[in-house]
């Protein structure tokens, strides 16, 4: 399979670099010392058990104008990176051509062939201009969710630590020739690769956590264990995913485990950092958007009250305002 990653990065970068190396025939787009570094030397990946392999065989390029035609395009940029680089994506096309994207949080693509009341609607938190859905058609899409963590830990290397799990589903339901043969391309690589037939339940599983710790954690500097083990942090997590899930039950989404089931997944995992405090920490800007922002427009759309949240991403807000 010919595939092309939009995003090197953290999990852009380990996704290539194990398709690469299971044979794939994968190009990245990177930029900077990370591309000249790939360019020079391969893509260097350190598992997290202390094994380290070089993707040498992969290409790599800043220009998607020049990187030709894929037969599958990975977006692995962070969503609000995205607007930046949308109209650029369709050079990267061909007739059947799928865009697997692995962002965190609510998709912008949420309502594209959903079937639901509001079928087709654009979320105005995540593509205000309408930029993406122009560039990325909804019948390319293929939704995923990034289940591992991994970092780029200098130009060239992705560190690995902890998962493989890459579930691929299409915004139908339906069982298609193209997800079977992206989630077979994903396993043959170690990246375990489920097909879903209802995506966006599974969606909301992990933004259910991340709508809470992350901004949470950027707001205290706590790590998931503090925040778990804190009891009023706790009780405010549990308060901001009852919210949400009031929001997603209206949506026709089933929840397969309970609220406190989902904390004490959390505060299993210690003293992680989760990816909002990382990013804060280095100077990145905050994915407030499609964590939380998206949440408070869905609030909204269904009339579910949202104050917990809403005070939550105000502060949020006022935190990255102020660098």
């Amino acid at each position: 399979m010919r595939i092309c990653v939009v995003g090197a990065g953290a999990i852009g970068g380990f996704m290539g670099a194990k398709l690469s190396l299971a044979g794939e025939d994968v190009t990245l787009i990177a930029r900077g010392d990370h591309l000249d570094a790939i360019r020079a030397r391969g893509l260097r990946l350190i598992m997290s058990d202390g094994t380290e392999q070089v993707a040498d065989a992969v290409a790599a390029t800043a220009d998607m104008a020049e990187a030709g035609v894929y037969d599958t395009v990975i977006l692995a940029l962070k969503a609000h990176q995205i607007t930046q680089v949308a109209d650029k994506l369709p050079a990267l096309y061909g007739p059947d051509t799928a865009v697997v994207t692995v962002q965190n949080g609510i998709p912008w693509w949420y309502f594209q062939r959903h079937g639901g009341e509001f079928d087709g609607r654009r979320l105005q938190t995540l593509d205000p201009t309408g930029v993406i859905e122009a560039s990325v058609p909804a019948e390319r899409i293929v939704g995923s969710i990034a289940y591992p963590a991994s970092e780029k830990t200098a130009p060239g290397v992705i560190t690995h630590i902890d998962g493989n799990r890459f579930p691929v589903g299409e915004l139908d339901g339906s069982k298609s020739a193209r997800v079977e043969a992206i989630a077979a391309a994903f396993s043959g690589a170690g990246l375990k690769s489920k097909i879903l037939t209802d995506i966006r339940s599974h969606i909301w599983l992990k933004a259910w956590g991340n709508l809470s710790f992350n901004p949470i954690s950027a707001l205290t500097l706590a790590t998931l264990v503090d925040i778990c083990q804190f009891p009023e942090t706790r009780a405010l997590s549990a308060t901001m995913m009852g919210e949400a899930q009031t929001i997603a039950e209206k949506l026709g989404v089933t929840f397969r485990i309970s609220i406190e089931k989902r904390i004490a997944g959390a505060e299993a995992v210690g003293a992680h950092k989760t990816s909002m405090l990382q990013d804060l920490e280095a100077g990145r800007p905050l994915e407030i958007e499609p964590l939380i922002g998206a949440i408070v427009e869905l609030g909204r759309l269904t009339d579910t009250p949202t104050p917990s949240i809403d005070a939550v991403y105000g502060l949020i807000k006022l935190r990255a305002a102020r660098g």
